[in-house]
């Protein structure tokens, strides 16, 4: 490239230094500037880096100059993503079982990309991915991009789920044969990543874990099941559905002890109607999908929570904790 065609990238060379070496701890300056454009192949006077600073501002980068001792110098007061934004980011991303280890530490590296090289080290301190349980299905990402894609063309889809054996190799359901389903949309729940769709064949909306879909394909048909999925609430049917494991909704009446309110309206959400019961304890009616995993998070606070009514799932929960009790026996 002849140097002329250098000069042409001066500008962007300014504001990418600045991007990535400058913060409010580390300003650099003009000298530094020019010595960096230099390594580059591009010529610059003290004069022009004054004009390239105004023009990147007038552009809308917030430069801010500040003075140590008799020198002074010039940084990137605030970016798109503060620190404590992307170090949440950081945060969700390690902390999500869904997304692999591999693509853990590239999406973890593209977001230290986004600070300055300085920030970036403080980025990589909290970085604890070792150890997390991770998904093992590397094409998560291409299983959600589908997905996506499949929704914004009202078109069906088709996959091939699988559980794992106790040696840890893939078992396709239905004899490795495709599910058809209409997708509407994705949902988190305990740590893992859902697909909600209409499952035409069986009428009704069911849910998928997404990284145990694999060979996802978008069909020709038109989505169907666009009233069954209107009537449903995305934000009660988190609530209702406990480790997205269906059962039969009911309308349960719980009581719990007083310490226990913010587990309950972690789980049934603040809008939950909590009546106090004598003074140590309240009951809260709720509609949830009676499974064993509701049962599971009942028995999960032991002596401190019981399902009250109506009578029938007041047995199925007998009927479940004797189950469990005669395993130890």
């Amino acid at each position: 490239m002849a140097r002329s065609s250098f000069q042409k990238l001066k500008l962007l060379h300014v504001m990418n230094y600045l991007l990535q070496n400058s913060d409010e701890e580390h300003p650099i300056t003009v000298n530094q500037m020019i010595q960096y454009l230099e390594s580059n192949g591009i010529a610059a006077e003290r004069k022009s880096i004054y004009d390239d600073i105004e023009a990147l501002r007038t552009f809308g980068m917030d430069i801010e100059e500040c003075k140590r001792g008799r020198v002074f110098g010039y940084y990137v007061a605030s970016r798109t993503f503060e620190l404590p934004e992307l170090k949440l980011l950081v945060d969700s991303v390690q902390s999500s079982k869904f997304i692999t280890y591999k693509k853990t530490l590239a999406l973890i590296r593209k977001i230290e990309s986004l600070a300055s090289v300085y920030e970036a080290q403080l980025l990589s301190r909290q970085v604890y991915v070792k150890n997390r349980i991770k998904t093992m299905n590397e094409s998560i990402y291409y299983n959600v991009d589908e997905i996506h894609t499949g929704i914004a063309r009202d078109r069906r889809i088709r996959f091939r789920y699988f559980d794992y054996t106790v040696s840890k190799e893939r078992r396709f359901r239905r004899d490795g044969g495709y599910y058809v389903v209409s997708p509407f949309a994705l949902t988190w729940d305990d740590e893992n990543y859902y697909l909600v769709a209409y499952d035409s064949e069986a009428g009704i909306i069911k849910h998928f874990r997404v990284d145990k879909m694999l060979d996802i394909g978008i069909l020709d048909e038109a989505r169907d099941g666009q009233e069954s999925f209107a009537a449903l609430d995305m934000a009660e049917y988190a609530k209702k559905v406990f480790g997205m494991f269906s059962g039969r909704e009911e309308r349960v009446r719980m009581r719990f002890d007083n310490q226990l309110v913010g587990a309950v309206l972690d789980r049934l959400g603040r809008e939950a109607m909590l009546i106090p019961d004598g003074e140590s304890c309240f009951t809260v009616t709720a509609q949830v999908e009676v499974s064993p995993q509701f049962f599971a998070w009942i028995s999960g606070f032991g002596s401190l929570a019981r399902i009250v009514g109506p009578d029938h799932v007041v047995q199925a929960m007998r009927a479940h904790a004797a189950e469990v009790l005669a395993m130890y026996e």
